[in-house]
């Protein structure tokens, strides 16, 4: 795929050679411990371990700003409204606009963990092939269904994008320009989105059927072969990151409590 999570799923990193199980449930408790932070003093401490798992994996730094570029429209309008609107206590003033303290620790707390947590994500899915991370979440209980749906999606989500930069495309070589805010031009991307959305839902229908007629669904259940082997480095990594998550969560407890 084009523009795949798992672009650089290639690479020969520490972070790449973990096992796959391991890894997922270990990244995902260090996601959790993250999102429970709400201590200041506790975010550069995020921010190192996550530098850490970053250098750890090896992935080139223009992987992680192409997919924090979208996701950072989001936090620039939090930029834009928390310093403003949260909080007593002014720091600066220039006629109605009143910048103030408590905005921008929100801002600093939220931005600091948003980051955190999108790159730890990244680092999960970036460094395996999707189907890998799958198959792992198969081993770990996952049903069938989820995960077939899962993989699907993540298939034909390039697709969808393809197919509406091939409509968007004809529709400019026929003169649209979607520049100019008109009713006329709001109901032809209206137009385009239900087209997109039918062509979606038809090809949706045609690969259930291609899946039912290579019997999909009919056979019965069979016993799935291990297909991860965990060896001690997998372990001692995996109770390490454990560690250093359980480890923000106490000291989350034990620092707002003092």
């Amino acid at each position: 795929m084009k523009h795949a999570l798992d672009t650089y799923a290639h690479l020969d990193s520490p972070i790449h050679r973990w096992e796959p199980r391991c890894k997922l449930v270990a990244l995902f408790a260090l996601i959790f411990a993250f999102s429970f932070v709400q201590q200041l003093s506790l975010l550069p401490v995020m921010i190192a371990v996550t530098i850490a798992y970053f250098i750890a994996s090896k992935l080139p730094v223009s992987f992680l700003l192409t997919r924090l570029r979208y996701p950072g429209f989001f936090l620039a309008a939090i930029a834009i409204l928390l310093p403003f609107t949260v909080g007593d206590t002014i720091l600066f003033q220039l006629g109605f606009l009143a910048l103030r303290v408590e905005g921008l620790i929100a801002l600093y707390l939220i931005a600091t963990r948003f980051i955190c947590i999108l790159t730890i994500s990244l680092i999960l899915f970036g460094t395996a092939p999707f189907l890998t991370h799958i198959k792992a979440m198969r081993s770990l209980g996952l049903p069938s269904l989820l995960a077939d749906m899962a993989l699907l999606s993540y298939r034909y989500i390039e697709q969808f994008g393809n197919d509406l930069k091939t409509m968007q495309r004809a529709m400019r070589l026929r003169g649209f320009r979607a520049s100019k805010l008109s009713f006329r031009n709001l109901s032809v991307l209206a137009s385009l989105a239900g087209s997109l959305l039918v062509r979606s839902y038809e090809q949706s229908e045609q690969v259930y059927k291609a899946m039912c007629l290579r019997g999909y669904g009919q056979a019965p259940p069979r016993r799935r072969r291990q297909e991860f082997k965990m060896r001690r480095r997998d372990a001692i990594a995996l109770i390490l990151t454990f560690a250093i998550a359980a480890g923000f969560v106490v000291a989350e407890f034990w620092v707002g409590g003092s």
